[in-house]
């Protein structure tokens, strides 16, 4: 993969071993996003969000009972008149949007042609460029088993280059516990905004462990599953040895078409339930496939995602 964006003062993020990460026709193909983003919105910035906070906004939220030392211009007098009592009007105060991406670098993410975890990247990038030209604050954090490494919150594209750097430095290894990390990921970021776990999902425990952290903490969740087609359909036969690529353990198997169609047939059922559980705790689910080209599959997380509003 190769560079993402870039700006007079941005230059192209380059991989480990001296390749571009984020190549010029992503990049401009991610301005064309940014420009639909903003079209969608209509000038509206998410970032001015309606907020739990009240202050002095312009939109009215609610009435309190006025206090000795309350700004007397905020008194009501029409429902003074109305009920004979002091009301002081309250307005809603805009916040500002705390984006979190999250990103699986585990080491069954670097599977697949492209490897998953080199989509992830582009997809994190994207989503983070996207949200920055928003005015939103924007943070990118790899998860490895519970252990987490990111990149700071902060708000304005200046701080794309170090994304690009972030991402680029990241690799597929080490288990996964997405419900480990998310534990710790909340303990950090006390408060809540938008999530969107970027992951194949592949945790013994299972993902739905991680969804409920991110739910009791009161994240806006979005779940981003990457998956290569070789996983639904894989083109194997024989005598093989299977080996898991996160924790070694391996096992000798003879792969007959009885036994792939058994493999397909719980594959699916396990995406329906994963399905199911979304839609169930209304968190926004998206399956990406490799094979699709990254500014399509954020388009369309984009556009059909509710992010943009």
């Amino acid at each position: 993969m190769r560079t993402l964006f870039r700006s007079p003062q941005i230059k192209p993020a380059r991989a480990a071993g001296g390749s571009e990460l984020f190549d010029e026709a992503f990049q401009k193909r991610l301005e064309l996003l940014s420009l639909v983003a903003r079209r969608v919105t209509r000038g509206r910035h998410r970032a001015e969000r309606r907020s739990t906070q009240t202050g002095a906004g312009i939109e009215f939220a609610d009435h309190r009972d006025y206090s000795a030392g309350d700004d007397y211009r905020h008194i009501d007098w029409n429902a003074y008149a109305r009920v004979g009592r002091l009301l002081v009007r309250l307005y809603e105060q805009p916040a500002d949007l705390f984006v979190h991406v999250l990103v699986d670098q585990s080491g069954s993410m670097g599977f697949g042609q492209p490897p998953k975890l080199d989509y992830a990247k582009k997809l994190a990038a994207a989503l983070a460029y996207v949200s920055l030209r928003q005015l939103d604050r924007v943070g990118v954090t790899a998860l490895r088993g519970r252990e987490l490494q990111g990149w700071k919150v902060a708000r304005g594209r200046h701080n794309m280059l170090g994304i690009f750097q972030f991402l680029n430095a990241l690799q597929a290894a080490g288990p996964t516990d997405l419900a480990g990390a998310m534990q710790t990921f909340v303990a950090r970021h006390k408060r809540a905004g938008m999530a969107i776990l970027i992951s194949d999902l592949y945790d013994p425990s299972g993902f739905e462990r991680a969804v409920d952290v991110l739910r009791y903490a009161r994240f806006e969740i979005y779940v981003l599953q990457v998956v290569d087609a070789a996983e639904f359909n894989p083109r194997l036969h024989g005598e093989l040895e299977l080996c898991d690529v996160e924790t070694g353990l391996s096992r000798a198997v003879t792969v007959t078409p009885r036994l792939l169609a058994r493999y397909r047939s719980a594959r699916n059922a396990a995406q329906e339930r994963l399905r199911a559980y979304c839609a169930d705790k209304r968190v926004s689910l998206f399956t990406l496939q490799t094979a699709v080209s990254a500014e399509d599959a954020v388009l369309r997380v984009l556009q059909r995602g509710g992010m943009l509003r």
